[in-house]
């Protein structure tokens, strides 16, 4: 490999190939390129294409790095493993699942499927959704699987708090039902594959032989679970190679802990730490404005990037009189370079820190005649019919999917109500079947006799479909669904504008499953339902469509534009009111407006009102904090004068986070242990397991609530162990 195009620190950690690595990564330091070019150095220096495991966090992001990998290597690429975390455990559980009781054609449920459960479960242990919201719950139950907290240890640690405690009730019937119905949640996917590892030592061995090598993107973004499965996979090798950027940390809310990255040489020692700051994305006025705004954050490793680019334009900041006066001086510049310089719309993107900016934006976006889009909204996925045939599709593939089964039973209307299938229900729980098995004998049981003329067509039409599975392409199945379900026929039945548009979607959901037939190496029903459960909005951003596009700064990061536009910065807004006063969730603000800024090539601008409308009420703003950070010789200040007299009083910095207080308030935020399960192991402890029998411990790690252990034991050798699944008894 001819390594002269690269700097001296992209060269060192491309050739540092043994051994744990970190690869601090400053934004648009070309990291994506390094992690390619160092997995063509390693097969060049004769490691197996099948040796490597390379993990990202979005499908995009995994395309991208298998087709760069493929265009460097050849077809030896294609027997690289490059998938997101998600995928990467669905194929492993797909193989080993049944190991823990499931069967290996479980379905996945997205959120909307994980809330739909959650009322049934609330319903049926007579708990009131308004005192425990389905979101909320939802929350705390992602919450306690990515901290590895199976049902049981979330009901252990939270008995003496009432409110909890019926939360605990709550997933420990959620997680029954989903294992009745064969089914798993995205949680489940990276907790499931831990506890399979943590019990099944031969299946974590034969892993550990395959990916001898391992790659990590993106690894601040980790929480605790995936550090975990990270931890085992690596820990026979210890060819762990992890890239990230710690001061790009930002997705604490969903779990991410920094700690991962900043604590990587606590784990690994001997870990080598090889910083790349030399940026190739902005110009150095970007760049020192980030440097100066990330400074004031404690809990970071430290670097500082430059770039060759020169220093280019100083970054604009406009102080607005409100929220329409700043939309409006935005789409004058837009407009102004579009003339000036022949920019594109796509060349531009608005950033800003809540959704709820976005409606002022697109009123006068709109008014201007300026495409636009909006990443983030309503996914093609998430559409009602959309839901509705991939539930048929789910049925077909799995009927034991109950949660399915009740979307569709009477979609399009059959006459199958609620009270029917209430009675359906019942019978089921009382025989321990499905809802379908149910519904299929429903002649042969009394209780449903009455009822049989509604159920068996519906199920002799599923029979009949499910009978050409694997004849059919999935394509074909899906339109067969359409047909013979009756759902194309309620569609056309009337001339509606909204049923047009669901045939359309439907139409276009067909080519979804043209398209994955022609990229799929075995096309196949449970393959096109995997793709779609895994498929996130930022896959679906296409950088050709030329539209202006607005996103949350959280959608942004990993994207890039020659013009961005940061608004909304002000206090309370941004940094949020929940984070004021609260030192850990303010660095995450910082964190979060450093990538921000370093969206940026070419232009930045940063606004800021100084009354807004939000929530239905108008108030004074403030600056942001972070502008006050920003160095003043990178700024073009071209506020509007502020008036000389005002009849509102501003509020102030610390008094405004006790405004924004009341409208965060409600929001669910996770909530701490009080206490956890205390495991008294140390290193030398001498312990007893029921499969390996007696050992030693030789390493003992504190990991969130949970610890892992290494044990030698007397007969099996030295083992890689979960405390809370081991089950082990000290001697």
């Amino acid at each position: 490999m001819n390594l002269e195009a690269f700097n001296d620190r992209q060269q060192e950690a491309i050739r540092t190939t043994e051994g744990p690595l970190l690869i601090l990564a400053g934004a648009g330091s070309g990291k994506t390129t390094v992690v390619v070019n160092r997995i063509a150095y390693l097969l060049e220096r004769g490691v197996r294409p099948w040796n490597i495991l390379a993990i990202t966090f979005t499908n995009k992001a995994a395309f991208e790095m298998k087709e760069r990998v493929a265009s460097l290597v050849g077809e030896q690429g294609n027997d690289i493993w490059v998938s997101t975390f998600h995928s990467s455990c669905v194929r492993i559980l797909r193989r080993n699942i049944e190991k823990l009781g499931y069967e290996s054609g479980f379905v996945i449920y997205d959120s909307q499927d994980q809330q739909t459960l959650i009322k049934e479960c609330l319903k049926e242990l007579n708990m009131d959704a308004e005192h425990f919201p389905p979101k909320m719950i939802a929350k705390l139950i992602s919450d306690a699987k990515n901290d590895l907290y199976e049902p049981d240890v979330f009901c252990d640690i939270y008995a003496s708090d009432f409110k909890m405690s019926k939360v605990g009730e709550v997933y420990r019937l959620y997680q029954k039902r989903l294992f009745a119905a064969n089914a798993l949640d995205f949680d489940d996917l990276i907790m499931q594959t831990v506890k399979l590892f943590s019990l099944e030592p031969e299946i974590l061995s034969y892993y550990q032989d395959k990916f001898r090598y391992i790659f990590v993107d993106e690894y601040q973004d980790t929480n605790n679970s995936q550090y975990m499965l990270v931890s085992m996979l690596a820990g026979k090798h210890r060819n762990l190679c992890v890239v990230g950027d710690d001061d790009q940390s930002i997705y604490k809310f969903r779990g991410a802990n920094i700690n991962n990255i900043l604590d990587f040489e606590k784990e690994f020692p001997d870990a080598k730490v090889i910083k790349l700051e030399q940026n190739y994305r902005s110009t150095q006025n970007i760049l020192n404005a980030a440097n100066c705004v990330i400074a004031n954050n404690r809990g970071r490793k430290g670097k500082r990037l430059w770039t060759q680019n020169g220093d280019g334009g100083k970054i604009t900041l406009y102080g607005a009189s409100d929220e329409r006066d700043e939309a409006y001086f935005i789409v004058e510049q837009i407009a102004n370079k579009i003339a000036q310089e022949g920019l594109h719309y796509a060349d531009f993107a608005i950033l800003y820190r809540m959704n709820a900016l976005s409606r002022v934006l697109e009123d006068v976006l709109l008014r201007n005649a300026i495409p636009y889009r909006v990443l983030g909204g309503l996914r093609f996925y998430d559409r009602k019919e959309i839901k509705d045939i991939v539930a048929y599709l789910r049925v077909i593939h799995n009927p034991n999917d109950n949660l399915s089964l009740s979307r569709i039973v009477n979609e399009p209307k059959r006459g199958i109500g609620d009270t029917t299938m209430s009675h359906v229900a019942a019978v089921a729980d009382a025989n321990s079947l499905s809802l379908y098995e149910t519904m299929a004998h429903a002649a042969q049981i009394p209780e449903l006799t009455k009822s049989a003329g509604k159920l068996l067509p519906f199920t002799q039409m599923m029979d009949s479909l499910r009978q050409r599975e694997g004849m059919l392409s999935v394509s074909e199945l899906i339109e067969a669904v359409l047909r013979e379900s009756g759902y194309l026929d309620a569609l056309t039945a009337t001339k509606q504008i909204e049923n047009m548009t669901r045939i359309e979607n439907l139409k276009e959901l067909v080519s979804s499953a043209v398209e994955y037939e022609k990229t799929a190496e075995v096309p196949s029903l449970g393959g096109f339902l995997e793709d779609i459960a895994l498929v996130s909005d930022i896959d679906n951003y296409d950088a050709d469509q030329d539209s202006v596009v607005l996103m949350t700064m959280h959608s942004a990061k990993g994207l890039e534009f020659p013009v961005v536009f940061l608004c909304g910065v002000e206090e309370g807004i941004f940094p949020s009111g929940r984070s004021i006063g609260e030192v850990e969730e303010l660095e995450e603000e910082r964190r979060l407006c450093y990538v921000g800024i370093t969206r940026a090539k070419q232009d930045l601008f940063i606004s800021h009102a100084r009354y807004r409308m939000l929530f239905g009420k108008s108030q004074a703003q403030l600056p942001s904090r972070f502008i006050e950070e920003l160095p003043s010789e990178c700024l073009t200040d071209v506020s509007k004068p502020e008036p000389q007299e005002s009849t509102v009083i501003p509020v102030g910095r610390r008094a405004g986070g006790q405004n924004f207080d009341a409208l965060f308030r409600a929001r669910p935020h996770r909530v701490a242990p009080q206490s956890v399960p205390a495991f008294d192991f140390r290193e030398g402890d001498r312990v007893a397991h029921a499969k390996f029998g007696e050992g030693t411990i030789v390493a003992a790690t504190p990991i969130g609530s949970d610890m892992k252990l290494t044990i030698d034991f007397d007969n099996a050798g030295r083992k890689n162990l979960m405390a809370t699944f081991a089950k082990l008894t000290k001697l």
